[in-house]
Order: C-alpha cells, then sequence, then structure tokens
C-alpha cells in the first residue's frame, strides 16, 4: 500500500529535498507541497493525504495551529512535524496539538522514513536526538513556570499574535481574517491585558520564545 504524503515548509530547498528523499521509496508518494499553514489546511481537504511532515515554524499560520485544525478536521492523516528546534517546548507542543512524530531537519534520510513507517504503523515516533534536550529543557522549565500561549490565548489570539509579531498591518491582518480592523484592535488589546506587556516589540519576543514564530527570512 503506497503511503500519500503531504510535504508542508516555507523553504523550497527544504521541500525539495524531502521530496528527493521519499521519492527513492516505492511505497511512498509525495501528492502536493504546500509553503504555509492555510495551503495545507486547503490541501488537505482536498487530497486527504495518508501523512502530512509539517514545519512547525511558519508564517501566517504556524506548524502548532495548523496541527490543531487538522487533528479536529481530518483526523486520519498522521502528523510528523519537521523542526530545527529541539527544546522542550516545540516538542511538547507539537504531540499537545496532536502530531504523530518529531523529527529535527537535520535528521538522516533513512530516519525520515523509518519515522513515516512507524507512524503509519500507529507508533509514536521522536527523534532520539531530541530526547536528552527535552529531559534538560524539562527539569529547566520547572524552575520557571511561564504562561503559556496555548493556555492562556484563544486560538483566534495566538493566530492574531503571530502575525502582528510577523510585521502584518491591522488591515492586512483584518483582510486576511474577514473581520474589521476593530475586531483586530480589540483581539490586540486583548493580548496584551493578558500577557501583560505593552508592546510590539514584547509581542513579538513572547511570539517568537512560544513558538508561534520564528522570523526565519
Amino acid at each position: 500500500m503506497t503511503t500519500r504524503i503531504l510535504l508542508v515548509d516555507d523553504h523550497n530547498m527544504i521541500r525539495e529535498g524531502l521530496r528527493a528523499i521519499l521519492g527513492k521509496e516505492n511505497d511512498m508518494l509525495v501528492v502536493a507541497e504546500a509553503e504555509n499553514g492555510r495551503e495545507t489546511l486547503r490541501l488537505v481537504s482536498e487530497l486527504r493525504p495518508d501523512m502530512i511532515i509539517i514545519d512547525v515554524a511558519m508564517p501566517d499560520l504556524n506548524g502548532i495551529e495548523t496541527t490543531r485544525r487538522l487533528v479536529v478536521d481530518h483526523p486520519r492523516s498522521k502528523i510528523i512535524a519537521l523542526s530545527m528546534h529541539s527544546d522542550q517546548r516545540f516538542v511538547t507542543k507539537m504531540f499537545e496539538a496532536g502530531a504523530h512524530g518529531y523529527l529535527l531537519k537535520d535528521c538522516a534520510s533513512k530516519e525520515l522514513v523509518g519515522a513515516i513507517r512507524a507512524v503509519m504503523a500507529n507508533e509514536t515516533y521522536l527523534s532520539p536526538s531530541v530526547t536528552g534536550a527535552m529531559v534538560n529543557d524539562y527539569v529547566g522549565e520547572q524552575k520557571r513556570p511561564e504562561l503559556s500561549a496555548f493556555t492562556v490565548l484563544t486560538a483566534r489570539e495566538r493566530e492574531i499574535l503571530q502575525m502582528i509579531a510577523e510585521g502584518r498591518s491591522t488591515k492586512d491582518i483584518a483582510d486576511r481574517l474577514n473581520v474589521s480592523s476593530k475586531t483586530v484592535e480589540t483581539h490586540r488589546r486583548r493580548i496584551m491585558n493578558k500577557l501583560n506587556v505593552h508592546s510590539v516589540a514584547q509581542l513579538t519576543k513572547y511570539a517568537v520564545r512560544e513558538g508561534l514564530t520564528s522570523l526565519d527570512p
């Protein structure tokens, strides 16, 4: 049986590399590629892939939020996170969102293929190189409890926070979400009040720390 795969990453070079690796496997087929979360949601609705390999940090709608929506709307599709981040914060949030596996971008091609087969066999896959980092980060996390965006903010507030951090204007955000500029401003005030921050710079720093955006070029 062939596993139909959707590749999601905002860097074309990463997608090309993944496609080349998977193209060598007789039981795997890349059916489409996406470069952001919104495009992913559309393609999954159209193509219903068996497997989605998704970057954690993407502009506009990040991998964590996208995964949360996919799990609700398309529970049969398996999801493997692909990230440059090995710390506990990102790994935990992706699994909490519903991901079935977590791989680092510098993993070997053999590990990628093995992870796909493991997840398709209903196993959970965590890259071995992540495990030690998770333990160290978990210990540190206990010493510095912080409010998480995923417990304090609503899904819409997280979505707007990401776009604010990426430098989008109020009008641009409103147009993308099909709401009024006044609604966006109301959400921004609520976000600032909940997080007790008072500037866009502070919001941006918080969004990067929480994994909502990486601000990669």
